[in-house]
């Protein structure tokens, strides 16, 4: 039987959750090794690793996916490369285009359907430091784009196993989600985050988003950013267009891979849309939907000793695929 989530004693409200990590992880536990990844496009990604990959090739591999506007030091991201590192494993984040603090050449950036920089990536990571069991864990946005990534390659994925997190499986649910009652701040902050990021490529690049500096501070809702700028950029109609498209959970039945979707029911980013029938997933799909955990939250233990649920459970999962001979 899997281990079941207990919030913190007194810390069960959702938003208590989602804001909890922010103080229980602040100290970064790893000292990432820095590599930049050259893509064929002539654009780049910025890869943090556990340890220097040449000299931990024997590992097993676990690669990280972050969040919209997340990066390792993001505090699920250093906490699970540091809990990967204790288990012996390589862990790597490969932050999307732009999401290291340094932007990105292209006008391409990144998004929830958004799969091509990790099948260049793992493929890379595959010749470049040989075969060996490799997992990926996709967070929130990044989640949705490893199920998706998932469901695209069938049989032909190079991923022993997945686990995806508090991910917005159902995009234009989500969006809606966002602009209702408390959930606003959050979508304050991350708005505030893809503009400043924004800002920062305008600046370095000139013309390279379809927007002047002038319409950008405009914006209020994530909405109308992937309206002018993330849909326009890939080929979408509008964000509706993008949203129907891009959304991963009618893609589930296709995944082959071994699967752990990990959702709480009170996650403020999100509605039940996000919820598959349980009855449509193929037998490699493990799907745990917890009474609570907030959005990434998953906060246990007491005020003195606080627990990152996701650092024991995820390691745990991942474990028999990893290590299959112990």
């Amino acid at each position: 039987m899997y281990e079941s989530f207990r919030p913190l004693t007194g810390a069960s409200n959702p938003h208590l959750q989602t804001l909890l990590p922010r103080l229980v992880r602040r100290r970064v536990r790893v000292q990432p090794h820095w590599q930049r990844l050259e893509l064929p496009d002539g654009d780049f990604v910025d890869l943090a690793w556990s340890e220097d990959p040449q000299l931990a090739r024997e590992k097993p591999r676990v690669v990280l996916f972050h969040g919209l506007e997340g990066n390792f030091y993001s505090p699920y991201a250093h906490g699970l490369l540091n809990a990967w590192r204790e288990q012996g494993w390589l862990g790597v984040v490969m932050h999307f285009r732009g999401c290291s603090g340094v932007p990105n050449r292209k006008q391409r950036i990144y998004h929830s359907g958004e799969t091509e920089d990790a099948r260049f990536f793992l493929r890379w990571l595959r010749d470049s430091f040989g075969e060996v069991p490799t997992a990926a864990v996709g967070v929130s946005l990044g989640g949705n784009m490893l199920a998706y990534y998932l469901a695209q390659q069938g049989n032909d994925s190079l991923l022993q196993a997945a686990v995806v997190v508090s991910a917005p499986l159902m995009l234009e649910p989500c969006s809606l989600r966002m602009e209702q009652g408390f959930s606003r701040v959050y979508q304050h902050y991350l708005l505030g985050q893809l503009k400043q990021n924004a800002t920062r490529k305008l600046l370095h690049y000139p013309g390279t988003l379809p927007l002047e500096l002038s319409q950008l501070s405009k914006l209020r809702r994530i909405r109308e950013f992937d309206d002018v700028i993330t849909s326009r950029i890939h080929g979408f109609s509008d964000a509706v267009d993008y949203y129907r498209r891009c959304s991963a959970l009618p893609l589930l039945p296709q995944i082959t891979t071994p699967l752990l979707i990990i959702h709480a029911k009170d996650d403020p980013f999100m509605t039940d849309a996000v919820i598959p029938d349980l009855n449509s997933l193929p037998p490699n799909i493990e799907y745990q939907l917890t009474e609570c955990g907030g959005h990434v939250g998953f906060v246990g233990g007491t005020l003195k000793k606080p627990q990152m649920w996701l650092e024991q459970r995820i390691p745990a999962w991942l474990s028999p695929f990893l290590e299959p001979t112990k």
